[in-house]
């Protein structure tokens, strides 16, 4: 049994892998290190789990198809004065198994029995189940 959890969030407004690696290389969401981050309203109450091993896995156009490390959460306030949590991500996606997830709102936690297997490096692709299949998968909750 895994000791961490991931996290699941959608990439709303992003196409492809590609376009989520050049929205994260945009110098003002990066952190002077260097590192990407993305600020999320709510504070996971499992940050220790996650911090133990986890990753953010992005679900871009309906499916999650890549996840990136979580190395730490930062606190930041807002020009509101709200207290936010600053994920803070290793700067490499790792492409994933594809897996059809249906919109929801912020994030959802992960277990690592449930989360798709990485693509072997430098595979960018993988051969995409029948429409039908997948569909009638995601509707008994499967995928």
């Amino acid at each position: 049994m895994d000791n961490y959890v991931n996290l699941v969030k959608l990439s709303v407004g992003t196409e492809s892998v590609e376009s989520l690696q050049d929205w994260q290389d945009m110098t003002g969401l990066r952190l002077p290190e260097g590192l990407p981050r993305h600020v999320t309203r709510m504070w996971p109450k499992r940050e220790a789990e996650i911090l133990a091993g986890g990753s953010i896995y992005w679900v871009i156009k309906g499916q999650i198809q890549c996840r990136q490390r979580i190395l730490r959460m930062d606190e930041v306030i807002g020009e509101d004065g709200i207290r936010r949590c600053a994920i803070i991500l290793d700067p490499k996606l790792h492409r994933t198994q594809t897996a059809t997830k249906r919109p929801f709102q912020g994030w959802r936690y992960l277990k690592p029995e449930d989360s798709p297997a990485d693509l072997p490096e430098g595979r960018s692709t993988e051969e995409p189940l029948p429409l039908e299949l997948s569909q009638a998968l995601a509707e008994i909750g499967v995928l």
